[in-house]
């Protein structure tokens, strides 16, 4: 017997369209329902920002992560990433299955450049262990993404259990790809593109894609299909093309 699950890994800019030109966060919310996905891995979540609230008459009054769920993804996480005077923001996991315990890591490598790993445990139905989901968004520096691909690794080797399921999805910022062979050979991670083209989706800019920054990395699971959302109207509401893929676990 075996679960389809699908899921998707957005970077939605804090709820606005490329530069800045437009707040979308009510057009993402729609869009985002439209892919009907079961995990929804974000990064880039506005949790708060005073000055938007008060700019904007329909800003939401919830922190995005919760207006995004709101009826559709009964769990959610957030992990606070970037800290500012007027708010903060960081990753989120919108779930439609219980989320049994969520830890944000902090792998802040230059101060101005804070990162987290955002960790839930799924429960799925009849699975006697859960599904390990991780939410990434990696720096914009090579070193430093190389320092936070094996803090990822490091903690995946040290709280999942080698034989568990696991997703691994967000903005790597990985243009040269160079996180695949760590975290295939870390941790028998594949991406879920790599199937069809060999090598991740190009994902950004989300008009005409050029670079391959999003990705999805599964363990446990097979790939029945990975799609790319891309150009309008998905590239109105946010820089980054949205990755989508359908899967399936086996229930032993």
């Amino acid at each position: 017997m075996t679960l389809a699950l699908s899921i998707a890994t957005w970077n939605i800019h804090k709820g606005f369209s490329q530069f800045n030109r437009r707040m979308m966060v009510h057009e993402l919310r729609d869009r985002l329902r439209e892919l009907s996905a079961d995990i929804v891995f974000l990064q880039e979540v506005q949790g708060l920002h005073l000055g938007h609230a008060a700019e904007h008459q329909n800003w939401p009054s919830l922190p995005q992560h919760e207006f995004l769920a709101e009826d559709v993804w009964k769990n959610y996480a957030y992990g606070r990433n970037m800290v500012y005077d007027h708010g903060h923001h960081g990753n989120a996991i919108l779930s439609r299955f219980p989320i049994l315990h969520e830890h944000n890591q902090d792998v802040t490598h230059l101060r101005f450049d804070r990162r987290g790993l955002l960790h839930c445990a799924v429960e799925l139905p009849q699975l006697a262990q859960p599904l390990h989901c991780v939410c990434v968004h990696l720096s914009l520096f090579a070193r430093s993404r190389r320092l936070q691909l094996d803090a990822l690794a490091s903690h995946i080797e040290e709280l999942v259990p080698a034989g568990a399921p696991l997703l691994i999805a967000g903005d790597f910022n990985d243009w040269r790809n160079r996180a695949d062979d760590l975290l295939a050979e870390r941790l028998g991670l594949v991406e879920v593109f790599a199937g069809a083209v060999q090598r991740p989706s190009r994902s950004y800019p989300a008009a005409l894609p050029m670079f391959r920054l999003d990705r999805i990395y599964q363990r446990g699971l097979q790939v029945l299909g990975a799609e790319v959302h891309a150009g309008r109207p998905w590239s109105t509401i946010s820089d980054h093309a949205v990755l989508c893929a359908k899967l399936q676990i086996r229930i032993p």
